[in-house]
């Protein structure tokens, strides 16, 4: 194997690594939401949503700490950005559930689901982004 493509495998192998363990992470945790809150099989997936809006707000706070205020380690962000956080939001599942609410007959709540997650996970996102800078400059002043 060249040198040049053994050095890229190298690096690639401890952020695939740390990717593959936060997505176990967070896809457990997600599960357990499902445990705790279950939603009848018919009715507007509520953990689901939940799950994923808050999952969401999280990515924002984070983002923001990762790039305004801490210098992380350079496997914090595929650890827990896109291995936890990309483990606990669930989108297949967010289209699952819309599937299964129009095979139900639930066209109306499966549309309301898909704008709704939609405009609530991008509003989380941006509030708690916005949020943590202001809180970052305040701290700072």
């Amino acid at each position: 194997m060249p040198a040049q493509r053994r050095e890229l495998r190298d690096g690639q192998v401890p952020v695939v690594a740390v990717v593959a363990l936060g997505g176990a992470i967070g896809a457990c945790a997600r599960y357990g939401a499902v445990l705790l809150w279950p939603d009848a099989s018919n009715a507007f997936p509520w953990t689901t949503f939940w799950v994923n809006v808050i999952g969401c707000g999280v990515i924002g706070v984070f983002m923001v700490i990762i790039t305004d205020l801490w210098a992380a380690h350079r496997l914090v962000r595929p650890f827990f950005g896109t291995g936890v956080l990309g483990g606990f939001t669930t989108f297949s599942t967010y289209a699952v559930d819309i599937q299964r609410l129009f095979g139900h007959g639930r066209a109306g709540t499966g549309l309301l689901y898909l704008a709704g997650t939609m405009l609530a996970a991008l509003a989380a996102v941006w509030t708690t982004a916005n949020l943590a800078r202001r809180a970052i400059k305040w701290r700072q002043s």
